[in-house]
């Protein structure tokens, strides 16, 4: 089974990716980023574009998720966001064709939330303390500039199955995922502190850099 979790930059699909593989055993995430990335550091900078706009990120993703998925004995786990129904038809559509269990999720918020949580990702806090309020929002520039391209797109019926986050921690997203499923995940044995930490480590190792 692929669990591909959507939603806006910022809108907890990573945090939610390993809250799920921490807690379903035998399973491992997937970064549909990677691809990217591996083909953002082959293209000279000034030619560089939204990865998802080059026909082979979505064929590497398709023939890395179908490798995984018939490979690997377990659930696989994709926290991407995508948002052009014709590249959501190119990955989840045809993995789908090709016969695979895929459950998709969008993670959906208000807009003043997912503004929120971009401050508080990664460094947020330390980046506000050194260069202002506004510091960690302008790291996130681009995450912003889809924002409400995202969030008019993700609600619709094609991007389901909705999940409205706003109230919601990130272990009963995980658990509401699980149980959409039929998947059974380990119990969260984690207190608050311990939770928070688990989660600002997650989103440090995630910072991208260039």
């Amino acid at each position: 089974m692929l669990l591909w979790i959507n939603g806006p930059f910022g809108g907890g699909k990573t945090q939610t990716a390993y809250e799920l593989r921490r807690r379903l055993p035998g399973s491992v995430v997937c970064d549909p980023e990677h691809v990217g990335f591996g083909l953002h550091r082959m293209t000279p900078p000034p030619l560089r574009r939204d990865f998802q706009d080059l026909p082979a990120w979505r064929q590497g993703v398709y023939e890395v998720l179908d490798l995984a998925l018939t490979k690997h004995d377990g659930t696989v786990i994709a926290p991407m966001t995508v948002v052009e129904p014709a590249y959501f038809q190119e990955t989840v559509g045809r993995l789908r064709e090709r016969g695979h269990d895929v459950r998709h999720f969008a993670l959906l918020a208000g807009r003043d939330t997912v503004l929120r949580r971009l401050r508080e990702r990664g460094f947020g806090h330390v980046v506000q303390f050194v260069a202002g309020r506004s510091a960690a929002l302008r790291r996130e520039s681009f995450a912003v500039s889809k924002l409400d391209l995202c969030l008019e797109r993700l609600r619709e019926a094609e991007f389901a199955e909705h999940v409205w986050t706003d109230r919601l921690t990130i272990p009963r997203v995980a658990d509401h995922i699980a149980a959409s499923s039929g998947l059974t995940l380990a119990p969260n044995t984690d207190n608050a502190l311990r939770g928070r930490l688990r989660r600002a480590w997650t989103g440090a190792k995630h910072i991208r850099f260039g």
